[in-house]
């Protein structure tokens, strides 16, 4: 479908139904639909092949329809001028050179969302390129992150936008340097290390510069047309903008979407946006507001991902709890591989914001602690903040505690125990750009990260960077982060205090001890249950002074475990515990 190039010319094909006539124009014909026309084939389909037009050549469609007269962009356009403009001929050529990149395994990955307009631009009055994120690279591997997930960057309308209104969903927004740079993005992520997700938006189109809106001149109920639901169907909280995914040709295309990003882009994965707008009219676990055929389609792009590339990573934005978004479709599932868990994020943040000590309920945090979808820890990303966190009338978590006053200790103290506990519990870590160097305000698509704050919060920079290398295994003694056991042994709802083990196989080097203090008061020593004698050695504790000057360097030495039954475990002892601090304590392998 599209504009596909070849050494002797252009094919192209368009599925255009109401259409009695179709024909290519542009510049390189001056707009006369007479030149190039297309030929019928069938169920709604137009094609033809012309040699005289070449690669880099702006065209449209020309639609002779009931309704005139209609000049359309490609619907599968992966090139235009701009959002309002022409499409471009693409360019396939690409030398990807050496890259076999190897995705890492599920609870291996540690995830960075960023926005391609906002992380490194050049100045407040340029949305930043993918060339510019390139240059960023560096810092991303040297944080312990393997995987970056990019807001969508498909074609929308101006130069500034989350990108959550895509224009053109097959073309590359121009602004941030079109498809040839974002193959360099994705190519120069790979021999750093870092996997590429790609954010796609499926469960609405447009609003604005939407050539697909009525594309062909039909339309029922002053609906969308072809491309579109066009009855009650179509309601979505971002316009009257749903696509029919009853509808063959749309099912293709959005499935033909999904394929090449992960095809001919090589991206490692994708994080489908509300998936539960795509499964349902209102978004919720109403039945009798469901779409069948939108789960049945979102299975069946899983199913081809999974059947052709299994180590590609697909995530579900639901947020809605349901587990079938990651079941097995064998199993009634929709297969997805993992999906945001809104559970997390929002009893967590709850437990960092709460002003009041007393007020914080540490049973909901050891519950969410604990979650799993289908028996697989890895089936949740987690997080505490995300796009949708940090906007929309929220803030940053360090804003949330402290307005005005991000870098305040309790806003410091208080949002990295938040990631620590991100890193630590089961689940694939997710943060938001910015994060690790205290990012305040909110997000905005014309705010630029301010990078001068990695270097003035260095020490943060230093803890998250630290808690990666933990949750990663780095050094061979918290293999435990990376597996599937999880057990809160100790809840002191009081003190607000709770420890959690986390276990792969079991043994030293593998069970991993954290302990959580919600409170603002130190402990001398602090006692919680161990499952096995010998040392326990402090891998990290959030209070060391080297993370800010402010802490407290509170001492928490390594202690030697002593026989006798304490949390319902064998072995217990005590650690000096600072306030909203995080300890993180295992054995060294055997």
């Amino acid at each position: 479908m599209g504009a596909l190039p070849h050494p002797d010319g252009t094919t192209f094909r368009v599925w255009a139904p109401a259409a009695t006539a179709v024909a290519v124009v542009g510049p390189f014909n001056d707009w006369d639909a007479t030149t190039h026309p297309l030929t019928h084939e069938t169920d709604g389909y137009w094609a033809a092949d012309f040699p005289d037009v070449a690669v880099g050549t702006e065209y449209k469609f020309q639609l002779t329809t009931p309704t005139g007269e209609l000049t359309r962009n490609d619907p599968y356009a992966r090139q235009v001028t701009h959002s309002a403009g022409n499409s471009i001929v693409p360019d396939h050529s690409f030398d990807w050179e050496d890259d076999h990149f190897e995705m890492p395994a599920w609870n291996q990955l540690v995830i960075y969302e960023l926005h391609v307009g906002t992380f490194n631009a050049p100045n407040p009055e340029q949305p930043g390129t993918f060339l510019n994120v390139v240059e960023k690279l560096d810092y991303l591997r040297e944080l312990g992150i393997n995987a970056i997930e990019i807001m969508p960057p498909t074609e929308f309308p101006g130069g500034r936008s989350w990108g959550y209104n895509p224009s053109h969903p097959f073309a590359l927004e121009t602004e941030y340097g079109g498809p040839q740079a974002f193959k360099q993005l994705v190519k120069e992520a790979h021999r750093h290390g870092i996997a590429v997700i790609l954010d796609v938006v499926y469960n609405h189109f447009g609003p604005g510069d939407l050539d697909l809106w009525q594309f062909d001149g039909w339309q029922e109920n002053d609906g969308g047309g072809i491309y579109f639901y066009n009855d009650w169907r179509a309601e979505t909280p971002w316009g009257h903008n749903r696509p029919d995914y009853g509808r063959d040709a749309v099912r293709a295309y959005i499935r033909d979407n999904a394929l090449m990003w992960l095809e001919d882009y090589r991206v490692d994965g994708l994080r489908c946006d509300s998936i539960s707008h795509i499964r349902n009219v209102d978004g919720t676990n109403d039945p009798t507001r469901d779409l069948p055929e939108g789960w049945s389609l979102m299975k069946w792009i899983n199913e081809e991902v999974q059947q052709h590339m299994p180590w590609k990573i697909m995530i579900a934005e639901d947020l809605q709890g349901n587990e079938y978004i990651t079941r097995r479709p064998e199993d009634g599932g929709q297969g997805f591989s993992t999906q945001w868990d809104a559970a997390f994020v929002n009893i967590v943040r709850d437990a960092l914001t709460t002003p009041s000590d007393d007020d914080r309920d540490l049973q909901k945090v050891a519950e969410t602690l604990t979650g799993v979808y289908n028996g697989d820890a890895f089936q949740r990303v987690i997080y505490t903040e995300s796009h949708d966190e940090v906007a929309n009338g929220k803030q940053r978590v360090t804003e949330e505690i402290m307005p005005g006053a991000a870098d305040h200790w309790f806003a410091k103290k208080r949002s990295t125990l938040g990631a620590a506990l991100v890193f630590t519990s089961p689940g694939i870590p997710m943060i938001f750009q910015g994060q690790p160097m205290l990012a305040d305000g909110y997000f905005s698509d014309d705010q630029p990260l301010d990078w001068s704050r990695a270097e003035q919060f260095g020490g943060m920079v230093h803890l998250y960077r630290d808690l990666i290398a933990l949750r990663r295994n780095f050094h061979g003694h918290t293999r435990g982060l990376t597996g599937q056991h999880t057990e809160v042994h100790h809840l002191n709802n009081d003190a607000k205090v709770l420890a959690f083990i986390r276990r792969d196989q079991s043994g030293p080097g593998d069970t991993t001890v954290v302990i959580a203090n919600f409170a603002n008061r130190a402990h001398d020593a602090y006692t919680i249950g161990l499952p096995r004698g010998g040392n326990w050695r402090v891998r990290f504790n959030s209070d060391w002074e080297g993370y800010d000057q402010d802490f407290g360097n509170f001492d928490s030495l390594d202690t030697q475990a002593e026989e006798g039954i304490y949390d319902d475990q064998a072995y217990h002892a005590s650690f000096g515990l600072a306030p909203y601090s995080v300890l993180i304590i295992s054995q060294e392998p055997g």
